[in-house]
Formats: structure tokens, C-alpha cells, sequence
């Protein structure tokens, strides 16, 4: 059923749980301003489209269905998302095929929009629009379609962004969400069908079958410390293509992912414990921090408090919903 919704969101762990419709499997910040993300949804017949305003740096792993087509684009003037290695200038579209699995990463504030099609949709329009087979993106491909088309495209999809932020009610109508959802679908194969674009070369989907495992091996290991090593090893690359591949694809070194990656998972595990103060210990051996001095002012460094303050912040939001606190009718 068509419908919309922008949301606002002030901490990492609440945008990835939006995200995980967006096929994010994982997200995790690395700029050190403060959070804040505007993000809005629409939902057609058949489509759905995303509009979002990112303030941090960050790095998303995001999968696609094996029965979807995603395509991404900046709006306005800056760039948008990284997609593995490859960057997205104005003009440009990421088109990421049906099951493929990629980091989507963000080198600062940007504004970004998606739109995902059903792959069957676009073998159908695409037959009876182009009078031809219709070829949808297997890998992860930049596009450079024909200004006008390119153009027409983000014309539609601000406008239903425009409309779910100032006339939500308007979109629950099903011809007014069929009619928009026509000329979306009509603009996504004029852009795929005239525009330029290129699979890629056997490395660049090497190394992204490379990155999809070594994400695998962490998701199934999150509280290993992990050298890049032993990674490697069982990825079977060499530690120097593992190291190389990393830099393309997060934009860092794989060590210092890993360390981030590790510090995200303890906060986020200090947010949801209870309030004893032993649990900063406790958590901080799960994930394989064995000293508590360094881990404290790592943990100051990225995240601007100590771990103790982030699990009183948690215990403080505890005793205001078990209503020990006085509300302002209460007084």
C-alpha cells in the first residue's frame, strides 16, 4: 500500500534499524561531529524511494534481493555515497544489482537519493519501452545517462520526496502513487538504456567478492580481535591485496576499520546493558579489549565521553521510563 514518512534520527543505532530496509546489514560512523540524519520514505505500488541528509561520515554494508535493482545518486551539488571504489559525481547513478553486497560509505555531509525496482518491473517495462531484451545491472555500475534523462529522473524523485515531506495524505491515493510510479519506472529505463555505463574489470569484481567475505567472517565473528593476517589467510588473498582492497572499499586501513568496528559494538552493547558498573568490563572482554585504560580513552577519542558515562546514560533513560522520576504533571 503506497505511503511515506521522514523520520530524524540522533544516534548511528537507529539509522542502521531504518536502513535495514534499504538492505544495510551493518552501519558504522567515522566522523566525530554530531549525529544527525533526515531521512524520508516513499512507497509506491512497486517502488520504493529514499531521500536522506547525512551530517557524519560513515560506512553502511548493504545487500540487495535477488529480486531487486537499487540505484543511488547525490542530490544537489556534492557527492554521494561511495559505492566499493566506486564515487558518484553529480550526474552520475549507481546501479546495484539483484544480490550483490557492497559498502556504501560517506567521506562527509551529503544528500543522497535511491529508488529500488523490482527486477521483473524492469525486464517488463524495459522490453515494451526499448521494443528489445532488456538487460538489468548484475555487479555494482556507474551510469552516466543523457542529461535530459538523467535530469527527468531526480525531477520525480524530489518531487515525491516534496510530497511525502508537505502532502503525505496525497500519496495514499492510488491513482495519484500509480501515475507517479509510471513515469519513475519509464525514467529508470530511459536512464539505463541511453546512458553510459560499464560492468567493470575482473579485479574490481574480485575485490569486491573479496570485501563481501571479509565482512561475512566478522559478521559471524564480532567479538574476535582479528589480525588482518589471519584474515587474509582465511580469505585466501595475500595480507598486501587484503590491506589494498580495504583502502578501495572502506576508505581506510582494514586495522583501523577493525578497531572501529569493535568500539562501535561496544557502545552500542554499553547502551543496551543494565546500570552496573561491572558491565563496562564485562563488555569490553566480549569484544576483546583486555585493557581498560586504553579502551577508555579510545572510547573518549571517537565517541566524546567514557563508556561508564554512555552506560549511566543508558541507566538514566531506564529510571525515567520505570517513572521513578517525577513528570512535570507529577509535580
Amino acid at each position: 500500500m503506497p505511503g511515506s514518512a521522514t523520520l530524524v534520527f540522533s544516534e548511528p543505532e537507529d539509522f542502521e534499524a531504518a536502513l535495514r530496509a534499504e538492505g544495510c546489514l551493518g552501519l558504522w560512523i567515522t566522523g566525530r561531529g554530531q549525529f544527525r540524519v533526515r531521512l524520508t520514505r516513499v512507497a509506491l505500488h512497486r517502488l520504493r524511494l529514499s531521500t536522506a541528509t547525512e551530517q557524519e561520515s560513515r560506512i553502511a554494508f548493504i545487500a540487495v534481493p535477488a529480486d531487486m535493482v537499487m540505484m543511488s545518486f547525490p542530490i544537489g551539488a556534492g557527492s554521494g555515497p561511495v559505492y566499493g571504489a566506486i564515487e558518484v559525481g553529480p550526474g552520475g547513478i549507481i546501479a546495484v544489482g539483484p544480490g550483490q553486497h557492497v559498502h556504501a560509505r560517506t567521506d562527509g555531509p551529503c544528500r543522497w537519493g535511491s529508488i529500488w525496482v523490482p527486477v521483473e518491473v524492469l525486464v517488463q517495462y524495459g522490453r515494451a519501452l526499448t521494443g528489445a531484451p532488456f538487460a538489468v545491472p548484475s555487479f555494482t555500475q556507474y551510469w552516466r545517462p543523457p542529461l535530459a534523462f538523467g535530469t527527468d529522473l531526480r525531477r520525480l524523485h524530489e518531487a515525491a520526496t516534496r510530497m511525502a515531506e508537505t502532502q503525505p495524505q496525497a500519496l495514499v491515493g492510488a491513482e495519484a502513487a500509480h501515475g507517479l510510479e509510471q513515469q519513475l519506472i519509464h525514467a529508470v529505463v530511459e536512464c539505463l538504456s541511453e546512458g553510459s555505463g560499464g560492468e567493470g574489470t575482473a579485479a574490481a569484481h574480485r575485490h569486491q567478492e573479496i570485501m563481501v567475505g571479509f565482512e561475512r567472517f566478522l559478521r559471524t565473528h564480532p567479538d574476535r580481535d582479528v589480525p588482518m593476517l589471519e584474515l587474509s589467510a582465511v580469505l585466501g588473498v595475500s595480507d598486501r591485496l587484503l590491506r589494498a582492497v580495504c583502502v578501495e572499499h572502506l576508505g581506510m586501513s582494514g586495522n583501523r576499520f577493525l578497531r572501529l568496528r569493535r568500539m562501535s559494538l561496544v557502545r552500542r552493547a554499553l547502551r543496551r546493558e543494565g546500570g552496573d558498573a561491572a558491565s563496562v568490563s564485562a563488555v569490553a572482554r566480549r569484544y576483546g579489549f583486555s585493557d581498560l585504560g586504553r579502551l577508555a580513552a579510545r572510547y573518549r577519542a571517537m565517541f566524546g565521553e567514557l563508556p561508564s558515562t554512555t552506560l549511566r546514560r543508558r541507566f538514566d533513560r531506564q529510571i525515567v521510563n520505570f517513572g521513578l522520576y517525577p513528570t512535570s504533571a507529577d509535580e
